[in-house]
């Protein structure tokens, strides 16, 4: 009997932990933090494990997951200093088997995200990405179906509104961003400009560890004079070297060969209209082991 039960028990974990991908890749989509994705994760594995007559795993690991990291977003915002922005991941060969392929952890997605409620990226996330009924979703969050799928349908419309463009899948926008790159180098504030869109924005985030705006760049003219700032601080002593993070081309910075940020760049009608710089040291872990990888 002892061996039957230890051998069920067996095939139990086993079970729930086939769904690991999902609980981390829910967890990194509502919360923006893999460090935070991966306890979330194993916290609600654990749960799942201990609970009585599950009926449906799966489901259960995505109720528990859900919870855990909008509670996680509520306590972790709140003395933020500065902007926040997703902490950036590797994707593609090499990565996290949970999100080497996961088409949702892709910047341009992640940023519209974060212009939503905690319950609204939810209901979005578990409808549209994880193939959960609107019931189910419901039954997850404590809403009405009708609210859940009102809630969807708002964070569908305001997220496909707010998307900008990182990829740069095309040869034109890699080389502006080249460009870019080379005149920030240089602290070629008149080259930069030129690269710009007169209403760019530039986003950092240096979570108060480290030195960044604490409040959005906007201007074109301001932003060139950022990055030159930047680069008169670090002269003589910065690499930049291409990155794929969150399904996106990123730039990785290096000050005296470490990682010291990632910025994303987004493109529209030939000009940069949006920067993403990720300043934060407690947010480079994984830039820190693509780069590793790559070298």
């Amino acid at each position: 009997m002892a061996r039957s039960s230890d051998a069920g028990a067996g095939e139990r974990v086993s079970d729930v932990a086939a769904h690991r991908g999902l609980a981390v890749r829910l967890a990194y989509d509502i919360t923006g933090s893999w460090a935070d994705a991966e306890e979330i994760a194993q916290d609600a594995m654990l749960r799942v494990l201990q609970a009585d007559a599950v009926r449906d795993e799966r489901a259960l690991l995505a109720r528990v997951t859900t919870n855990l990291a909008i509670d996680r977003v509520r306590r972790s915002r709140v003395d933020y200093v500065g902007p926040w922005l997703p902490e950036p991941i590797a994707t593609g060969p090499g990565a996290d088997a949970a999100v080497a392929d996961a088409e949702e952890v892709e910047l341009a997605l992640m940023v519209a995200l974060e212009s939503l409620s905690p319950i609204e990226r939810a209901a979005l996330l578990l409808h549209d990405v994880f193939d959960f009924s609107f019931d189910e979703v419901a039954e997850m969050l404590g809403r009405s179906t009708a609210a859940v799928r009102q809630a969807a349908s708002r964070a569908r419309a305001h997220a496909q509104a707010r998307r900008p463009r990182f990829a740069h899948t095309d040869a034109d926008a890699r080389a502006l961003v080249e460009r870019f790159a080379a005149a920030a180098l240089r602290g070629d504030v008149d080259g930069l400009v030129a690269m710009l869109a007169e209403d760019a924005t530039l986003v950092s985030d240096g979570g108060g560890k480290v030195s960044a705006a604490r409040r959005p760049v906007v201007g074109a003219e301001r932003v060139a004079r950022f990055l030159a700032g930047l680069s008169e601080q670090f002269a003589g002593r910065v690499d930049v070297v291409p990155l794929v993070l969150n399904r996106a081309t990123a730039l990785g910075v290096l000050v005296d060969g470490e990682l010291d940020h990632v910025h994303w760049a987004g493109i529209e009608g030939g000009r940069i209209t949006e920067l993403r710089i990720v300043r934060n040291p407690d947010k480079l872990a994984q830039a820190r082991a693509a780069f590793a990888r790559s070298a």
